[in-house]
């Protein structure tokens, strides 16, 4: 394995002399502009091209331009052929692939399945300008244009398909997106470390397929070195007799040294060393035919792959595909403070290429004024996919780094009113969180620090983070600094001067939670904690608004649908909500993406959490299209248009008596009339708040009579400037 050289460390790349694109060229024009002939790297995005550090394609090239290379944008191409691909020529070292910040299907498509009429990363808001499966196809649009040149791909669309992975929009268990995209090598995760030493050594005249050891690499391979000891996926964790069809770890010429015997269609090695070196360790997977065959199986290879996440005790993965093998090596390690500071460095426009013009693009113009104050979340909840691309192990800035950067922003940013969006990141209040022992660290193999309960070794005190607010809002020219980014309430209630801070300071009003849920079977299958934590945080918030003088609210965020939730969960979330008076109006159904834990229940009926086995817990999965509707339903109990649905699921379910027009009723017995739209839908026009567009949200209601037909207006709220 590779070494973790300093991101910084390299020598820089010859044509450092050419200088600093003032944005990276998307066209040949551009290119003569900047005096060059080629382009040493063209990184290929689904995204439309913005020179901001929140953007993927931004960052990377920003960073390989620091490092020496020439670096081109092809965005948002045109697929049908190879054409659009061969606009900047042919690049010296390789083609980056990536779908962009987003999922491609994630981005065109509801939980629901159903088209979405906008995509916030394109220009003007349209939609259609990426493919389904973007890598895939640009990948192999890529090498039609220029045979011969490596193929990279990377970024969370590739990361989350690096194994077999159940695919919900196809409802079936597709390959690694390596051999779909006949890619050279895939990057996973945060790719700084991998895409820098991967573009020296190319540069430096090593083949591709001779370039095994970069951690976060994943490639295809036919032979496993001599020196690797190879073990089964069964010896990392014990799934019991999960194949009835034969044994499905038959032992291979690659570990015939070590004599197999077989036992409960399980293989034990006679001859094992009790101590192995995890760096010349690769386990192996349940192959792709075997995962495709049997859920259960598939489950158990998803438990092991998240056990192996940890970059300072993972080992490398393999799983077979056909004749061939997909290589995994462990991801990279983290960045340090200062090579993070670093990325926040690079002359960023902060702007859309020029070549867009006046177009909005929503994504944009929801972050132009936010700054990342870190990456990585430790919360490990089992339906995100954080933890698979970013890591578990938060990677903070320094102060200064975001002072300078705030003030960057009110000094050169046209539009600027001194309103800061938000200092946040996946997480708001992970901010130089992290295991107070480093060897402790890098041996754990906890899914979570948070789950069931905080670990003991976790370090939850928010001083830096409440310094860095008290700093940034103290900045000449700036007037407001508001914190967006989802808070975790069961870390924040340990500080409750936290808490006091963000509240007298850092609300516009409202502030964005998320409980998921209020029963214990989905809470546990989502490793989210319960919803006494969210009353703890909720007490703490009211105090301390009351004492600023303040009237704001929470808006806790629910999710329907989850594996583990049954319709009495359901029921009983519509009554806290009602109890509470929480009238949500969009709602988030699960989704099951690529690699999820939770994606894992939902194909396997298991729960990855513990052991797999044929007997192990079974886990309730909401999969059919009815039952989908009726989750969504009871979380927005209130709309005229789901009450038939949730009359004929409270009568089956014996609950009747929720049904009526009083106080402790949950929907009435009456009907307006069809059509009666007019009003309806007015109302419905009212409630929804634009500024919580393509997210679940819940705003309290007013206060109304119970036995009262619904009001038609919410109680208002002060909207961010």
């Amino acid at each position: 394995m590779s070494s973790t050289s300093s991101l910084f460390s390299y020598r820089q790349y010859w044509a450092k002399r050419f200088g600093t694109a003032p944005v990276l060229p998307m066209s040949r024009d551009e290119m003569d502009d900047l005096g060059w002939d080629s382009c040493d790297i063209i990184l290929v995005t689904g995204d439309a091209y913005v020179d901001h550090p929140s953007f993927g394609m931004a960052l990377i090239g920003r960073l390989l331009e620091s490092q020496g290379f020439r670096v081109g944008i092809i965005s948002q191409p045109d697929w049908h052929s190879k054409d659009a691909f061969s606009r900047l020529g042919k690049p010296n070292l390789f083609f980056g692939i990536t779908a962009g910040n987003m999922d491609s299907m994630v981005n065109r498509y509801t939980s629901d399945k159903k088209i979405r009429s906008n995509d916030a990363y394109t220009a003007g808001g349209e939609a259609g300008k990426r493919p389904d499966r973007s890598v895939i196809v640009y990948a192999q649009r890529a090498r039609e244009a220029f045979k011969g040149v490596p193929v990279i791909i990377g970024g969370i669309e590739a990361s989350l398909r690096r194994i077999a992975h159940y695919d919900y929009w196809s409802e079936k268990v597709r390959r690694s997106v390596l051999p779909d995209s006949k890619a050279d090598m895939l990057l996973f995760g945060n790719a700084e470390r991998a895409i820098v030493e991967l573009a020296h050594r190319l540069a430096q005249g090593e083949a591709i397929n001779e370039i095994t050891d970069i951690r976060g690499s994943a490639f295809m391979t036919q032979t496993i070195p001599d020196n690797i000891t190879v073990i089964n996926s069964t010896d990392v964790d014990q799934p019991g007799r999960v194949e009835a069809h034969g044994d499905p770890y038959l032992a291979t010429p690659d570990c015939k040294d070590q004599p197999a015997i077989e036992s409960d269609n399980v293989v034990h090695f006679e001859k094992r060393r009790s101590k192995l070196d995890r760096h010349n360790t690769v386990i192996r997977l349940p192959s792709y035919d075997q995962v495709l065959s049997d859920s259960v199986t598939y489950a158990h290879a998803s438990r092991v792959f998240h056990l192996e996440t940890n970059p300072g005790n993972a080992r490398a993965l393999i799983q077979q595909h056909g004749k061939r093998l997909v290589w995994l090596n462990p991801p990279p390690q983290p960045l340090s403070t200062e090579e993070f500071d670093r990325l926040f460095e690079f002359p960023y426009t902060r702007q859309p290429h020029p070549s867009y013009g006046q177009a909005k693009m929503p994504a944009y113009e929801m972050i132009r004024f936010s700054i990342n104050i870190m990456r990585g979340c430790f919360g490990g909840c089992t339906f995100c996919s954080i933890t698979e691309h970013e890591g578990r192990v938060i990677q903070s800035r320094s102060e200064d780094s975001v002072i300078q950067e705030i003030e960057n922003i009110r000094d050169q940013v046209p539009g600027f009113t001194g309103h800061i969006s938000d200092l946040g990141g996946p997480t708001a209040n992970m901010y130089r969180l992290s295991c107070k022992s480093k060897k402790i660290e890098s041996s754990c193999r906890r899914l979570s620090c948070v789950y069931p309960g905080i670990c003991e070794n976790l370090n939850t005190d928010h001083k830096p983070l409440i310094s860095l607010y008290r700093r940034a809002r103290s900045l000449a020219g700036i007037k407001k600094i508001f914190i967006a980014s989802g808070l975790r309430y069961d870390l924040a209630v340990e500080s409750p001067e936290y808490v006091k801070e963000l509240v007298t300071h850092h609300v516009g009003g409202y502030l964005k939670i998320a409980p998921e849920h209020t029963e214990q079977g989905p809470l546990s299958k989502m490793m989210k904690p319960g919803i006494g934590s969210y009353d703890r945080f909720k007490e703490m918030f009211e105090k301390y608004s009351e004492q600023a003088g303040k009237e704001q609210y929470l808006i806790p965020y629910f999710i329907s649908a989850h594996p583990g939730t049954t319709d009495e969960d359901m029921l009983n979330l519509a009554l806290w909500l009602k109890k509470n008076n929480f009238r949500p109006d969009q709602v988030q159904a699960f989704l099951p993406t690529p690699l999820a834990i939770a994606s894992a229940m939902y194909h396997s009926g298991k729960n990855p959490l513990k052991s797999i086995s044929r007997t192990s817990e079974n886990v309730n999965t909401v999969s059919g299209a009815k039952q989908r509707r009726l989750h969504k339903a009871f979380l927005r109990y209130h709309a005229a248009e789901n009450w038939p649905l949730l009359r004929e699921a409270l009568k089956k379910m014996g609950r009747a008596d929720l049904i009526g027009n009083g106080k402790r009723h949950l929907v009435p017995n009456w009907q307006p009339a069809s059509e009666t739209s007019a009003t309806a839908k007015s109302a419905h026009k009212k409630n929804k708040t634009s500024y919580f567009a393509n997210h679940k949200t819940a705003v309290p209601a007013a206060k109304r009579e119970a036995n009262k037909r619904p009001a038609t207006t919410q109680k208002a709220h002060k909207k961010r400037p």
